[in-house]
């Protein structure tokens, strides 16, 4: 019973609700896709992988410095990773605890001052010139010992306790402070009290980091100078932790902040117009051609791009496919007989020499128009011996 009139059957409901259905989850992968590459893109941007800087206690790499953290909270050390300066200020509220402070150029002097005095005990595991000047009295940086093994020769009980040592940098001693491991004139490791806090400085690279934390007494060394207290703050500088005016403007400074919106703007402008020009109302029809070509147009039109293109050969075998496709059905062949096939049934037939045949419809090549006018008449030739053997044999019988 067919549908009534103007009402939809379910089979043509079906099929045009199929392209809408298409359609609907293609938009939705191209969601997916978006948000997935927006997801991904985030989390290498915001929250991805990030190399660790050396002497990073979060870092197991050789330059890290995570095998002495382990080693001081199995000790009983509560350790502070602080990796801007509001946390390790926090971290120091108490006021008994050590801070270690690594190279950080960003801070002011009156800042690392300042942040010195929130600790007990201050180690410079970095130290440079300026750390050494504003905190150890004037020291400076000296030479190195090439991974030199020396004895303590000092009465600081870290030293002391630890043994020999391997040292790496050495640093110069400034006023009233006391150096251990000597090399020279140099020292290894420089302490300073007053007013019972102390600021000691080693070089972290020779002494605390994962690969040369198991040489000689560097371990001993290491727990004795970092365990000190209960409570240690590992600072990782920030470059935000600069102060206000000390720092060149960043780009994102520089900025007007009406950029940032139009951006977005003209992204979703664009976004809008690619959704709106890329809409597709349902699947290609096929359109009949209102203008007939006639067939012999067409050919003479093929004639003429080969006669431009100078391709004898390419003429050749069109005009070879067309006449091997009459003599099979001549000769009764099926459509899909090969071309040697259907030479060497045509030489059979006429009883001529296969090799002539098969040069004729297959294998002869053309140089110039000469010979393809002389291949022509031979094809001509060879279809006229077959019909008249065909029609001879039907008039015999």
């Amino acid at each position: 019973m067919s549908a009534p009139s103007g009402v939809a059957s379910p089979a043509s409901a079906s099929r045009s609700a199929h392209p809408r259905r298409r359609a609907a989850l293609g938009w939705i992968a191209l969601v997916v896709a978006l948000l997935l590459v927006a997801l991904v893109g985030g989390s290498l941007v915001y929250g991805g992988y990030q190399q660790r800087a050396v002497l990073d206690p979060e870092s197991a790499g050789p330059d890290g410095t995570r095998a002495v953290v382990r080693i001081l909270e199995q000790q009983g050390v509560r350790v502070t990773v602080a990796r801007d300066r509001q946390a390790a200020e926090r971290a120091l509220g108490g006021g008994d605890a050590t801070l270690v402070l690594r190279d950080a150029p960003m801070l002011s002097d009156d800042a690392l001052s300042d942040l010195a005095e929130r600790a007990r005990h201050t180690v410079l595991v970095e130290p440079r010139s300026r750390a050494l000047g504003v905190l150890l009295n004037g020291s400076a940086l000296g030479g190195f010992a090439d991974d030199a093994t020396t004895g303590p020769a000092c009465d600081v009980p870290a030293a002391r306790g630890a043994g020999d040592a391997r040292v790496g940098e050495l640093l110069v001693p400034g006023d009233g402070v006391q150096g251990c491991y000597p090399v020279g004139d140099e020292y290894a490791l420089l302490t300073d009290e007053q007013g019972g806090r102390t600021v000691t400085a080693l070089d972290g690279l020779s002494v605390l980091t994962n690969s040369t934390l198991t040489a000689d007494g560097n371990a001993a060394l290491a727990i004795g100078v970092l365990g000190q207290t209960d409570a240690l703050v590992w600072y990782v500088p920030s470059p935000s932790d600069a102060d206000q005016g000390t720092t060149a403007p960043t780009l994102a400074d520089l900025t007007p902040p009406w950029v940032t919106p139009a951006i977005l703007l003209l992204l979703a402008s664009a976004l809008t117009a690619a959704v709106w020009r890329g809409r597709r109302f349902g699947p290609l029809v096929t359109e009949r051609l209102p203008v007939t070509v006639r067939a012999n147009e067409t050919t003479e039109g093929r004639a003429r791009l080969y006669a431009a293109s100078a391709d004898a050969g390419h003429a050749l075998d069109e005009l070879r496919r067309a006449s091997r496709a009459r003599l099979g059905r001549l000769l009764g062949l099926a459509a899909r007989t090969s071309p040697v096939d259907t030479s060497d049934a045509v030489a059979e037939r006429l009883g001529a020499d296969r090799g002539m045949v098969r040069g004729i419809l297959v294998d002869d090549s053309p140089r110039t128009d000469r010979d393809l006018v002389a291949a022509a008449d031979r094809l001509r030739d060879l279809e006229a011996s077959v019909r008249a053997a065909v029609r001879t044999e039907g008039t015999t019988r």
